[in-house]
């Protein structure tokens, strides 16, 4: 893997990155990630984006954890205060991260936006042109109100609406933004909280914006939580004129996601550290075995995203290569369609569309023939 690594910075270093076709640009920021890509090209973009008026970003936070603001932050090389400096971007409303703000500051009424986080953010919207981040779902229930997710006197949905109306573009940021994500979880209430992505909820097309009728580009970047690179790269390419808001097509999956990153046609299992087992049919029955991690539930065959190749935490590692197997955070069926999470799913691929045959072909090992032939079976009579 390394000598692969190093053989495409080999590949990538002469290039005028600034100069090269859509294509090329995107095939280095897949193949290099951040850390290599900022390493070979950071003085090109830096001299390039000192050249443009700066861009503004407002992220918002709807119903989440924040674990896509804290991936963002865990970022390295560069970290996120430098990969803004980097890229001309000013942070202009982030409420995790403003600093300290509120109607009353030190027991005084303040009503500027220096301080005050509303009057900020009615001023950046009314001022317009921004990118706009949106981390978290948006509450529509009850009953078309959105009261079930406020902040402060207002509802999220409000506060989505206004702000997306005014932004040049939308980056849904992490599966809850994109598709719900745990927010959608089933169960007894719901549909009463109702809560959506911006523009698609599971595997429904229109989300929030059909809704509210909003019509702006929108990129989604799904994780739980969205890997930094994902994010980082993806507003590069933007600023850089590589990828056209105006048109998307070619760039974008059929659920709105990059396919730089989310390859169609490739899934995180052909690239797991633990292939090698699978292909030998040395399939873990209980957790720490060190084998194939498909026995306790692993959907990697499932899920197209890049995060075997990139890994996380500066490259260090991967879920299954930690020993957690792949909970498809990534898709728009998760979470519903990913559990029960640790328990084999000889179902799964319906959910994703994709027949287990398909992936099961490509085993070589006995074991895994075997559970494939039930598996088929299996899939055949619920089909």
């Amino acid at each position: 893997m390394a000598s692969e690594k190093l053989n495409m910075i080999e590949q990538f270093k002469n290039l005028d990155i600034l100069k090269v076709d859509r294509r090329t640009f995107l095939k280095a920021v897949a193949a290099l990630g951040a850390t290599s890509f900022v390493s070979l090209y950071g003085n090109q973009l830096a001299d390039a984006l000192a050249a443009f008026p700066e861009t503004k970003v407002v992220w918002l936070h709807g119903a989440e954890c924040t674990g896509c603001s804290e991936s963002a932050l865990n970022g390295s090389s560069p970290e996120f205060a430098d990969a803004l400096s980097e890229l001309n971007i000013t942070l202009a409303y982030h409420e995790t991260l403003l600093a300290q703000q509120g109607i009353f500051v030190d027991d005084k009424l303040v009503g500027t936006s220096d301080l005050n986080g509303e009057i900020l953010l009615e001023e950046l919207v009314k001022e317009g042109g921004y990118i706009l981040v949106v981390e978290g779902s948006i509450g529509n229930g009850p009953d078309g109100t959105g009261k079930i997710n406020m902040i402060g006197k207002h509802t999220f949905k409000d506060i989505y609406a206004k702000a997306a109306k005014n932004a040049a573009a939308v980056i849904a940021l992490g599966t809850c933004a994109t598709y719900g994500g745990i927010t959608v979880t089933d169960c007894d209430t719901k549909k009463y909280c109702d809560f959506m992505g911006v523009n698609q909820t599971e595997n429904k097309k229109g989300g929030m914006n059909k809704v509210l009728g909003i019509d702006k580009p929108v990129i989604n970047l799904p994780g739980c939580p969205a890997h930094p690179d994902w994010f980082f790269l993806t507003v590069a390419a933007v600023l850089l004129g590589k990828i056209d808001l105006n048109n998307l097509k070619g760039i974008l999956d059929d659920d709105g996601r990059p396919m730089v990153f989310y390859p169609p046609n490739s899934t995180l299992h052909d690239n797991c550290p633990r292939r090698g087992f699978y292909d030998r049919g040395v399939l873990d029955e209980r957790f720490a075995e060190g084998g194939c991690l498909w026995k306790v539930g692993c959907k990697a065959p499932y899920v197209h995203a890049d995060c075997a190749l990139r890994k996380w935490n500066n490259g260090t590692s991967v879920c299954m290569q930690a020993g957690g197997p792949c909970i498809a955070c990534v898709e728009p069926i998760f979470p519903n369609g990913s559990m029960p999470y640790y328990v084999e799913r000889e179902s799964a691929g319906v959910l994703f569309g994709v027949n287990i045959g398909t992936v099961a072909a490509l085993a070589i090992g006995a074991a895994v023939t075997a559970a494939a032939v039930h598996a088929v079976r299996r899939v055949n009579k619920e089909k």
